[in-house]
């Protein structure tokens, strides 16, 4: 839908310019030639800006534009002010506006400030929507998984479809992007959800640790076995069991893996006897398994057989407006138990939130929010509250080509440029890559060799 601009201006040759040329934009504007009259129209229309001249006879730009403050502070508005006044353009600003451009001024400069208020008006009604579902996250950990985004979305519908099946689930993503949390919601959504939920990182243990954690042992299997114990597949029968980083799981190890998950059974170390098991499995990774599987890192047939179905949690730095929700949803868990009275974000914490791209996902929003709150002294976490990454970061973008001639390149190097930023985005995953890229694996492999860029 267009945005709709007011224009105000008791010059109609000047409204009329204005008018035509955000119309001719994709505006839906439309004008009056007194404050009085804007005044009346806004209480029966609704605009996302408004554009005012100051000097107009009856209601000045400065009167409409306190008026708008004080009483519908959700529509921004622009000023238009003669070229060197500035006391005038500081008057606006003090009455309430979003921004002033002076006289003589290009349509785009308009447009700029004009997309700007959008933005920002949007911005504020996401952090006035977020504060009323304050309370949907006092209620535990699992609350984190929560997101309306698009892609969030489409996660939530494959959970939904997978949940009441026993389907092996792969779940994928960067660390920190809340792996666990989607295991857990499947868990919990299912039909084992009075079972027991096991969760173990493959990570960290050594693979004889990991086998004895896994198929459990007998007494006097090795030196510290002094009695016999249960193995986690076994403890998640009725359940489910959740291996984490089953990337970093070695080769030995994984054989062993396989024959358990197609026979439906394990052997503790140590032992002679096959003990049944009844766990659904939900496996995860922040690794490029196909990429492991090419190289000989990772089992082929294991592969296959956890990857029933494949979730791909997406980055948090792609979420939108989720990561409002998300900081919400921390400012409402650490609050109370700091004993501070913090109810939620300040508009520029929110947009530097928004900006930051988060490279810890889920994990360090968590932690900066969890700070803020701990250092905050008001109402609203403040930019002060915020860590100084997040609080000085600046967006990069992918320099391509310069307005310099001299930096003029190849299409070569546009294209070994772009390959770089992409592989650097998605943590060097070659198979999100060659998605976002259009190309197939083989050929992006090709031009990584190619451009002499990493291939592992």
């Amino acid at each position: 839908m267009a945005s709709s601009v007011l224009i105000v201006d008791d010059e109609p040759e000047m409204a009329t310019v204005v008018e035509q040329s955000l119309t001719r934009r994709g505006y839906k504007a439309s004008q009056c030639n007194s404050g009085d009259v804007a005044w009346e129209r806004m209480q029966n229309e609704d605009f996302d800006v408004v554009v005012t001249d100051i000097n107009m006879k009856g209601m000045s730009g400065v009167e409409l534009t306190d008026r708008i403050a004080k009483n519908r502070k959700d529509i921004p508005v622009i000023v238009i002010t003669a070229f060197g006044s500035l006391e005038s353009a500081i008057a606006t600003l003090r009455a309430g506006a979003y921004d002033f451009i002076t006289k003589p001024f290009e349509i785009d400069q308009l447009i700029v400030a004009i997309e700007r208020a959008i933005q920002n008006r949007a911005l504020r009604e996401e952090v006035k929507r977020l504060r009323a579902e304050i309370e949907v996250v006092r209620e535990g950990p699992s609350r984190e998984f929560i997101g309306d985004s698009p892609v969030m979305k489409k996660v939530h519908e494959v959970i939904a479809r997978v949940a009441e099946t026993d389907a092996t689930v792969l779940v994928t993503g960067e660390s920190g992007s809340g792996k666990e949390l989607v295991a857990r919601d499947i868990h919990r959504r299912g039909k084992r959800r009075s079972g027991p939920f096991v969760a173990i990182n493959c990570a960290a243990l050594p693979e004889t640790l990991l086998e004895s954690e896994l198929f459990g042992h007998v007494k006097g299997a090795f030196t510290d076995a002094k009695t016999a114990k249960k193995g986690l597949f076994v403890e998640a029968s009725g359940g489910t069991l959740f291996l984490d980083e089953i990337g970093e799981m070695p080769l030995g190890m994984q054989a062993k893996l396989l024959r358990a998950l197609e026979e439906k059974s394990v052997r503790p170390v140590g032992g002679t006897q096959e003990i049944s098991f009844d766990a659904r499995l939900v496996a995860a990774t922040n690794r490029d398994l196909e990429s492991l599987v090419e190289s000989q890192r990772f089992r082929e047939d294991l592969y296959y057989r956890i990857n029933v179905v494949h979730i791909d949690l997406p980055p948090l730095r792609s979420r939108g407006s989720d990561i409002l929700r998300l900081a919400q949803a921390f400012v409402a868990r650490y609050a109370p138990t700091m004993d501070k009275k913090v109810t939620g974000l300040s508009q520029d914490v929110a947009e530097k939130l928004i900006a930051y791209v988060w490279p810890g996902n889920v994990r360090e929003l968590q932690n900066c929010i969890e700070r803020a709150v701990a250092l905050a002294r008001f109402e609203e976490l403040t930019i002060d509250d915020l860590p100084p990454k997040v609080r000085e970061y600046k967006p990069s973008f992918v320099v391509l080509a310069a307005d310099d001639p001299s930096d003029l390149v190849t299409m070569e190097e546009v294209e070994r440029r772009y390959i770089t930023k992409v592989m650097e985005a998605v943590s060097q995953n070659k198979t999100q890559a060659a998605k976002i890229l259009g190309f197939d694996r083989t050929t992006l492999y090709r031009k990584l060799e190619r451009y002499k860029l990493p291939t592992t």
